[in-house]
């Protein structure tokens, strides 16, 4: 059987370094023909030795380093230049592990060349939903998510020939679920970043304490289902062993369910419609006796609700709305503002933004900026 060829950008990433975790586990049913990295480029070059990539791109740091190193027989790139691996004739599936707006042209790039495009990153589908998925219908490109929900969303709706009534996103609850909302002033970065389940990076740990990151899997899933914003609904379920749940208009539910490990939605999208042997330990609901589901609080955690919003008013809102979120976590982490500040900043430039609807990729990109503009004159009292 001829081995999938994969380019996995941001591969020094949680979803990257996961995603070579899968390879390893198949050494004979993939190839990895290219990696991307920022910064972390000691870890890059261990991983080029280590699978022989024929493509790399990385920052600038990192290509003075590799200059030095004699490592032969591969092309390097500007990381600003990850479209063109993702476009590569070799590839067949590209994994798209890099954060924020920087993933939106390989995202597209793949997309136009016909290739499965295997996001992680919730951004690009976020600002610009509309415009993926008209690329993807266009140029024959097909969407697996990796990110946990929408991959069990996938699954619940493969083959399927009903439309949902309802999709239910289901969500841990954060770092802060059980912390009373009159304590979040005294929150630091530190206490944020203590995810109760899952180990991700600083930005979707943030958005995971605000709900922000379930708004935008809301805008997400719109996109990538095709559904109405309001036939998304959200249900926190702390042991985070349901991932999503798929509801019809019998009244049957579909659920997908498995252990909090994200090799498993990796591996789902590389190996589609195949399923081969993960390697990890089966769920064992026994042990877990019960389960758990609450409505979420949209007075405690407003950002989900804002969210929700631009989900309904759609055009260019999702990308102000993700814009000012990204300005103001960051805020946050570097110790500028404090954490109920994150929300008040992008509510004041969501308020403040006259929506473009149904706008192109520039009106996108341009909403994109001027909404850090904005948010950069809150934070910073410019």
């Amino acid at each position: 059987m001829k081995p999938c060829c994969v380019a996995i950008l941001g591969s020094t990433g949680s979803i990257g370094v996961n995603a070579l975790k899968v390879v390893d586990q198949h050494p004979q049913a993939f190839r990895v023909i290219a990696l991307s990295a920022y910064n972390n480029f000691k870890l890059l070059e261990a991983q080029i030795r280590k699978y022989r990539p024929a493509y790399v791109a990385v920052g600038a740091q990192g290509l003075a380093h590799f200059k030095k190193t004699g490592l032969k027989g591969i092309k390097f790139y500007k990381i600003e230049d990850c479209a063109q691996l993702a476009s590569l004739s070799q590839v067949d599936v590209v994994v798209l592990g890099m954060r924020g707006t920087s993933a939106l042209m390989p995202f597209l790039a793949g997309l136009r060349t016909g290739k499965r495009v295997a996001p992680a990153n919730k951004e690009a589908l976020v600002i610009a939903g509309e415009v993926i998925m008209r690329e993807a219908g266009r140029h024959g490109g097909s969407i697996i998510p990796i990110d946990s929900e929408q991959s069990a969303i996938f699954q619940c709706l493969d083959g399927q020939r009903s439309k949902p009534a309802l999709v239910h996103l289901t969500a841990s609850g954060g770092p802060l679920r059980e912390v009373p909302a009159g304590q979040f002033k005294r929150m630091t970065p530190e206490q944020i970043l203590r995810h109760p389940r899952w180990k991700m990076g600083p930005k979707i740990t943030v958005d995971s304490a605000t709900l922000m990151n379930k708004g935008f899997e809301v805008i997400e899933a719109k996109h990538l289902f095709n559904l109405r914003w309001d036939k998304i609904q959200v249900l926190i379920h702390p042991e985070a062993i349901i991932h999503s749940m798929v509801e019809f208009e019998d009244g049957s539910w579909l659920a997908q369910l498995g252990i909090t490990d994200m090799r498993l939605p990796i591996q789902y999208a590389l190996t589609y419609p195949q399923r081969l042997s993960s390697g990890l330990k089966s769920l064992d609901l026994a042990r877990w006796g019960k389960l758990h589901f609450y409505k979420p609080d949209l007075k405690k955690f407003p950002s989900l609700g804002l969210a929700y919003e631009a989900a309904r008013q759609a055009g260019t809102l999702p990308a102000v709305l993700n814009a000012a979120d990204e300005e103001a976590v960051e805020a946050f982490l570097k110790g500028i503002i404090g954490f109920p500040q994150i929300y008040k900043v992008v509510e004041k430039v969501v308020l403040a933004h006259r929506i473009v609807k149904n706008p192109g990729l520039e009106a996108i990109l341009a909403a994109d900026q001027w909404a850090r503009q904005e948010a950069g004159k809150i934070i910073y009292k410019r």
